[in-house]
Formats: structure tokens, sequence, C-alpha cells
């Protein structure tokens, strides 16, 4: 009998128990802002970015959750009656900012065009996939092929909301505590079609969207530069990551239709066969061995020196 993972980012179905399992063993975290997992390192901002973080831990799958609960905040044991000298309240806080006449106010900078919202249709000229999955909140349908008739399309349309410790979506009521609890808040929205592709963002050639540049950053040691290119949802099956002694050859395509394929020129010379990376669900990172020990000044030979290096361990001697 079929029975479905409960391990978090994995959800397959499976009947072996002894089929290989992808997940995350720990709890989420969320704090000031940041969004990741007990177990792992990367922290991101966006709730989307945090569901494509990649699992990092192997085992098997299991119908029994077995994630440990969240570490309970502790609170100071204080005695009822307890006075507390708060001490002068204006003397702690800062002095007020002198109050400018209107004429004299500075202008407010206009605010940033919002993004363009999301294609409510799959574009036609774009071929659907079997196993594509819904892009809609909280629906998680896969396309089954074939004809589309009877679609049911049940999700949030909303972003999702945490609260002092509540969780939510922005455009329903309901509030819960639990993370498991959140992610099993069924959507409060209906269409008759769900959205596997969208618009699928084409380019001027009418395929995929070429991409000429991607943000990245980078710290180094003694004898090696960690470099992370933030591409989200690279297709790691199609990847080409290709080490050579002054730049790395890319080609990385990603599964919502992006391309970002370029020579990577770098700072000083590295040791290809040395040189490793790796593809999470937010970024492409890289671990370059450095041919011999020189401090990177950028990472790119084309990007402008700032006059600061970011290092980390101790560095080699002269």
């Amino acid at each position: 009998m079929a029975k479905k993972c409960v391990h978090k980012g994995c959800g397959k179905t499976y009947e072996n128990d002894d089929d290989e399992c992808v997940y995350h063993p720990g709890p989420p975290v969320f704090h000031e802002g940041q969004k990741g997992w007990k177990c792992c390192k990367p922290r991101v901002l966006t709730f989307d970015e945090f569901l494509a973080i990649e699992p990092c831990t192997t085992g098997k799958h299991s119908d029994v959750d077995d994630t440990p609960a969240p570490e309970p905040s502790e609170t100071p044991d204080i005695t009822n009656g307890t006075q507390v000298n708060l001490g002068s309240l204006e003397e702690s806080l800062p002095a007020p900012a002198p109050r400018l006449p209107a004429a004299q106010a500075a202008p407010q900078a206009p605010a940033s065009p919002a993004p363009p919202p999301e294609s409510e249709d799959d574009d036609p000229s774009i071929a659907l996939k079997e196993g594509m999955t819904c892009r809609r909140k909280a629906c998680g349908a896969t396309h089954k092929g074939g004809d589309r008739v009877g679609e049911q399309c049940v999700h949030h349309p909303g972003a999702p909301i945490f609260h002092e410790g509540s969780k939510g979506w922005s455009c329903c009521k309901r509030r819960v505590l639990e993370f498991d609890q959140f992610m099993n808040i069924e959507g409060c929205k209906t269409k008759d079609r769900h959205l596997f592709v969208g618009s699928g963002k084409k380019g001027k050639d009418g395929g995929e969207e070429k991409l000429e540049t991607v943000r990245h950053d980078y710290y180094q040691t003694a004898v090696a530069v960690v470099a992370s290119l933030y591409l989200k949802k690279i297709d790691k099956s199609s990847a080409v990551i290709d080490f050579k002694p002054n730049l790395v050859n890319l080609d990385l395509r990603t599964t919502d239709n992006k391309r970002y394929q370029t020579e990577f020129p770098l700072f000083a010379t590295i040791k290809p066969e040395e040189s490793k990376f790796r593809i999470l669900g937010t970024k492409l990172e890289m671990t370059l061995a450095k041919a011999d020990g020189t401090s990177w000044a950028v990472l790119r030979s084309d990007d402008k020196p700032t006059g600061e290096m970011i290092q980390v361990g101790r560095a080699g001697r002269a």
C-alpha cells in the first residue's frame, strides 16, 4: 500500500520503506525576518526561497513525523511583587530631532513600482510536461498529462504572514501556531485551471529568458575563495560548471525557463582539479582552490576593486 513520506522537504509517495529519502531532520527556524532550517545553514528572506532550500540529509522514508519540536523560548521566573527599576525613561531615550519647516523638509523618494502580477493563465505556446507542479501557493497538484478538463486549483492568492508566533495567509483569517498546521491550511480560493508555467517570462527570441548577470558575493581563506551566484531553481540535471585556470564556464538553466550562460572571469588563477561546487535552492556555491595563495581584491577580474577584502581564517605567510 502506498504511503506518503512526512519528512520535511520530501513529501513523496512510496511503497518500499527502504527507499532513499532526502529531507530536513530539523524544525523550521524563523528569526528577525530570516527563514531556514535548524539542521542546515542557508537563511533566506522570502517564503518562496525558504521552500526552495535543498534538503540536507539522506535517510529512509517514513509515515511517522520524527522532526523535533522547536525549542520553547525561556522567560525569566520573576516572583510576584518584585519591583523593577526602569531608571529615567527620559534619559534613556534619544533627543528628538529638530522639526524642519515644511518648505525645508526633504522630498520623499518615489515609491518603487510593484512587480507585475503573476499571469493567471498558462502560455499556450509553452508545452507542459508531465509531473510539473502547480505554481499557486498551497495547491501542490502535478500535471498528469492528457486532457485538463475538470481541473480544480484550490490555493492561497495572498502572502504568508508570520506575526508574534501565529502563522497564516493574508487572503484568509485562519491563524495557527505550528508550522505543520500552517502548511496544511487549505486554500481559500478556487480556479478551474492550475498554473504550471504562467506567462513563461519569455525572452525576445520567444523562448527562455536570457539573464545577462546575476548577483554574486564571496569570502576567502588563505587557500580558497567561496563564491555564491544567486539564481533560484537551477536545474541540476542540465547545469554546466566547468572550471578553468582563469575562468569558469557556466551554463545554468532554471526550472522556471531562465538561462544564465557566460564565461565567468576570475581575479586570480585557480586549481580546476581541486575546485568544486554545490547547487542549492537559491544559488550556486563554488569553492575555488587558489593556485598561489593570493588575496583576491574582487571575485571577477572585470569587477571594480573596492579596497575591501573579505577573508576568513589565518592568512598565509609571505
